[in-house]
């Protein structure tokens, strides 16, 4: 197993959290997904690591940003 946080900008509410989680399930590899509306932080657990362009790509089709 593996665990990575990022940063995510620009969610206001609780439709934001369920896009950027939906978004981010769909990467291969992924098991499981806490978003925290307040702090920002995306919590992807995984089978192994993820490339974290995988990551920003899904985080950019729901529509927001994943700070460097």
């Amino acid at each position: 197993m593996s665990t990575a946080t990022y940063t995510v900008t620009g969610m206001t509410c609780g439709h934001c959290v369920n896009a950027v989680t939906e978004e981010v399930e769909q990467v291969a590899g992924v098991t499981a997904v806490d978003v925290q509306l307040d702090s920002g932080l995306v919590t992807v657990t995984s089978e192994s690591p993820v490339d974290v362009a995988l990551i920003k790509d899904a985080v950019e089709e729901a529509g927001y940003e994943l700070k460097p």
